[in-house]
């Protein structure tokens, strides 16, 4: 049971970052207000929310995409895109580009995490061996 839960809380850690970073990224003026309280305050709700919804999918069948880097990216940038537009309206001209974009941007983080990151960065070690010697 531990295992499981375990496994949620690593899984909301990571749907949490991802979507976070994404919507800082995404966000009209986002590296001139990185000191912004407002702005951080809709990046981490937007985070918040997609953690709880990438928690709550795992009592569902749809765990199963999470063994899947692109199914897991395809959940990761579909709940961001959710989460996205619950926290905040779009910025942009258009209501509903800002929350596509911030999804696709967090969906491409979790793909090029799911490559840097697995086996405990076995890749980002290999690559410093090769650099640094």
């Amino acid at each position: 049971m531990w295992g499981e839960w375990k496994g949620r809380v690593r899984l909301f850690v990571q749907r949490f970052w991802q979507p976070t970073s994404a919507c800082m990224t995404c966000m009209p003026g986002s590296w001139g207000n990185v000191l912004s309280l407002a702005h951080w305050a809709i990046a981490l709700q937007t985070g918040l929310f997609t953690g709880i919804l990438a928690v709550l999918l795992t009592f569902t069948p749809a765990r199963k995409l999470y063994a899947h880097r692109y199914g897991n990216a395809l959940i990761v940038g579909c709940l961001t895109t959710l989460g996205d537009a619950y926290s905040h309206p779009s910025h942009y001209r258009v209501p509903i580009v800002e929350h596509l974009l911030t999804g696709v941007i967090s969906g491409l983080i979790a793909l090029a995490a799911s490559y840097l990151l697995e086996d405990r960065g076995r890749r980002i070690r290999a690559a410093w061996a090769r650099v640094f010697g």
